[in-house]
């Protein structure tokens, strides 16, 4: 949710009673200074809610000790990191009192985020949306395996969309769920409207994993991902594969809603997905149903 994890929606989900997440490039044009944009969109979400706050910052991106150091500037108490080692950065954020949750895809890499200090780690299954694994192991198998092999706590993500998953999170031993496409067919995210109404619209494979070779990223089906599989299936050369995709093209997909060029990220759950509710709303109803989900259980 690089481009659409805005202000907007953080404070929506904050105030809901969960943890919204803001990301650096949130509603940013290409050539906008991520640091710069961060700050403003930290400071317009605390303009919206007064209730706690994190960002979204992928380690292996430019800026990232600028992007940590604005964040922490601004006051937040919160830090989710991903994409690159949790040595780099995690006591540092500690050290200036802010919790770091770490994104890993393996026990190998729980057990390293642990040994660096992480105050939670985030278990990502390949079902989730946007960049992924390589290993390719789904929820089910994957927060079970990391819950038995750490001590911190863990928060599932990855094909989570209601109660029935927020209560199979917890059987797996998780401590809480993290849900990304979910929120995107809600009232407050700033995705394009074909974007939102593509999710509507979605089956149940209405999702493919792409760029296997560069680093795998599960996107919606669309005239991109059909030209893209057919270049990795020829035997396209990475190279090739970087000059075809270019830059920008998630922007294009998440923000200006053009399928036929840009690629909009987006986990396996969205063929679940049938209407667009208020971040609230999509808290409220988990809430709810979970004591239903339970009764079915005993």
């Amino acid at each position: 949710m690089n481009w659409i994890a805005s202000a907007e929606l953080a404070a929506a989900v904050s105030q809901a009673g969960g943890l919204g997440l803001i990301s650096p490039d949130a509603g940013m044009a290409l050539s906008g200074d991520p640091v710069e944009n961060l700050r403003q969109q930290i400071r317009k979400a605390k303009s919206l809610t007064d209730k706690p706050f994190g960002v979204n910052l992928p380690l292996e991106r430019p800026q990232i000790k600028d992007l940590i150091d604005a964040a922490i500037e601004e006051g937040i108490s919160v830090i989710v990191t991903s994409v690159g080692n949790p040595a780099a950065y995690t006591e540092y954020i500690r050290q200036s009192g802010v919790k770091v949750l770490h994104v890993v895809a393996s026990v190998r890499h729980a057990r390293r985020a642990e040994a660096e200090g992480v105050d939670a780690i985030i278990a990502e299954g390949y079902e989730a949306g946007g960049h992924l694994g390589f290993d390719e192991l789904p929820t089910m198998v994957l927060v079970p395996q990391v819950v038995d092999a750490v001590s911190k706590p863990v928060v599932a993500a990855g094909g989570i969309a209601d109660a029935r998953g927020f209560v199979a999170a917890l059987a797996l031993g998780a401590e809480g769920v993290q849900m990304g496409t979910r929120f995107i067919a809600t009232h407050e995210c700033i995705a394009h409207p074909n974007f939102k109404q593509a999710l509507l619209q979605v089956s149940d494979t209405g999702t493919i994993v792409t760029a296997r070779k560069l680093g795998p990223a599960r996107v919606l089906k669309s005239e991109l991902t059909t030209k893209l599989l057919e270049m990795e299936g020829k035997g396209a050369s990475t190279e090739e594969l970087l000059s075809f995709i270019g830059s920008g093209r998630a922007r294009a997909g998440q923000l200006a809603g053009d399928f036929k060029e840009g690629e909009a990220y987006c986990g396996a759950i969205a063929g679940m997905i049938k209407d667009i509710i208020s971040a609230e709303e999509v808290i409220g109803n988990i809430v709810e149903n979970v004591p239903t989900v339970l009764s079915r259980l005993q």
